[in-house]
Order: structure tokens, then C-alpha cells, then sequence
């Protein structure tokens, strides 16, 4: 049987605490590896002292996600092309085999335009994977807009690899499952969470939405995903929480989740083939 798909923990997933108690928490609960979230946090900005963390815990970088979110416009510069070739050039250094990318906005009007071959590029020179990830709309005052260019599924101008976020196909109301088809052998990167199916970007615990989460880890698990050398990363919010326990405690329950699902099951041989029972 092939190996389970390693499983992650998203530095997200600790805020509002920092991205080192992300790698502490990480090597505590036995996750097979961080993916690093660039934002405010200096210390995500500062591959030297990434690579302390990895050093003092243990616990490598899986991924880099880009600066790409509304808040981290700043990170790394002004241009979104800058961002993207240093979060390639991050990951080369920390030994991360995927750069996490979302599609630009609207408004970044050149960005938009460059965006594909910018992907294409960063992948033919540098050996990294940049995995491009289904985005969700945004409604204001009952208003459903989408903020990406060209839309929300990336599959529909096609890259090379995607990642699927399962968080985000609930806030969007795509079907997750068909979304998984439709980006076939590029998905080479879960976002594992989970969503009721409002409108918002929840991140719940996987399990206790309305996504297919296990069917979801099932699948890859059964397919090629783990062989092409896919990872699967918990991205669940946990600002809500009030103590580092309860923080703990739920994401111990989403990789305990995780590695149920997603692990490979033996083939049930024809009952032709089974050896016959003795008899008494």
C-alpha cells in the first residue's frame, strides 16, 4: 500500500498567536510539518529565523503560503509579483516543495495580467510548485461580489497545480468534490477545514460542517495524491479560543481526523481468491 499523504499544520491556524508557537505545537501533537503563512508576524518575513524554528522543533516547512491576502498588501513590498518570487525563493531556501498562491484581485489590474505565465515561469525556474487556490465571494449588506480575477476556480484558466480549500468551497457553495475532479492530478495541496455552508470563510474543524471532508481524504488517499508528494495542511481558525489548551485540543482532534481518513486502506481481495475457512 502507498504511504499516508504527510499531514501539516497551517501557522494560521494558531493565530493570534505567532508562527513559533506554530512549529512548538506542531512537533507536540506529532503533525508531519508546518506550512508558513506570510503576513505581519516578522518572524514569517525572516527565513533565518524559520529556519531556527525548524532547527529547535524539529518540524519542517512543507509549504510557504504567499502574502496575498487583503491584509498583507505590505508584506514584502508593494507588488504582488515581488511577493510571489520571494515566497518562491522562500521556500527554495527552506526546502519547501509548494508556494500556496491565490489568484490577484480585481483591482490588481497588471498583476491579473501577468498572473499565469508569472506561475509558469516561477515553476520552470526554480523546481517549486506553486499550487493556486480555489478563492470564496465576498457579501456586504446581503451583496455577493467576487474579488478575484478571473473568478473563484482556478481550474477554469487552468495551472499546472492547485490547491483545494475546503473552507472556501463551502463559502462559496461550489461542490467540493467535483471541484477535486475538475483539478484532477494538479491537486497536490489540501487545505483541510471545514464550513457550515454560510457565506463566511469559517474554518471549522473538519467534521463539524457540511464539507466532505473524509470523503475528501479518502479519495486522495486511494489516488496518486500522496505518490506525486501532496500534502495535506490543517487550516482551522482557532482565535475564538480563550487558553493555549483549548487551541491545542482542537487542532489534536483535526490531525487525529486527518490521519483516520486519510489512511490507505488494502484492497478487499474476490471472494474467489480468499482462502477457504477450515472445517471442523
Amino acid at each position: 500500500m502507498p504511504p499516508a499523504p504527510p499531514v501539516a499544520l497551517s501557522t494560521a491556524s494558531v493565530y493570534p498567536e505567532p508562527a513559533a508557537a506554530a512549529f512548538e505545537i506542531a512537533a507536540t501533537l506529532g503533525y508531519d510539518g508546518v506550512e508558513l503563512m506570510v503576513w505581519s508576524d516578522k518572524v514569517s518575513q525572516d527565513v533565518d529565523a524559520v529556519r531556527r524554528l525548524v532547527d529547535r522543533h524539529g518540524v519542517g516547512v512543507s509549504a510557504v503560503h504567499a502574502p496575498c491576502l487583503a491584509v498583507t498588501q505590505r508584506v514584502w513590498g508593494a507588488d504582488p509579483v515581488v511577493r510571489l518570487r520571494r515566497s518562491v525563493t522562500a521556500a527554495e531556501e527552506l526546502g519547501a516543495r509548494t508556494v500556496v498562491v491565490h489568484p490577484p484581485f480585481r483591482w490588481q489590474l497588471r498583476y491579473a495580467e501577468v498572473f499565469a505565465e508569472e506561475v509558469r515561469r516561477a515553476e520552470e525556474s526554480a523546481g517549486v510548485r506553486l499550487a493556486v487556490e480555489n478563492m470564496l465571494p465576498v457579501v456586504r449588506a446581503g451583496i455577493r461580489s467576487v474579488p478575484y480575477a478571473p473568478g473563484l476556480d482556478p481550474t477554469e484558466v487552468g495551472h499546472a497545480h492547485y490547491t483545494l480549500d475546503l473552507s472556501h468551497t463551502a463559502g462559496s457553495g461550489a461542490d467540493a468534490l467535483a471541484m477535486l475532479d475538475r483539478m484532477g492530478g494538479g491537486l497536490v495541496h489540501l487545505h483541510l477545514a471545514d464550513g457550515s455552508g454560510s457565506a463566511r470563510d469559517e474554518h471549522l474543524v473538519p467534521g463539524r460542517g457540511v464539507q466532505p471532508c473524509a470523503e475528501v481524504c479518502e479519495r486522495l488517499a486511494a489516488g496518486p495524491f500522496a505518490a506525486a508528494g501532496g500534502t495535506v495542511v490543517v487550516e482551522i481558525s482557532t482565535r475564538r479560543c480563550r487558553t493555549r489548551h483549548d487551541r491545542v485540543a482542537m487542532l489534536a482532534e483535526s490531525l487525529l481526523f486527518a490521519r483516520l481518513h486519510l489512511q490507505p486502506t488494502a484492497p478487499v481481495p474476490p471472494i474467489t481468491d480468499r482462502p477457504a475457512l477450515a472445517r471442523g
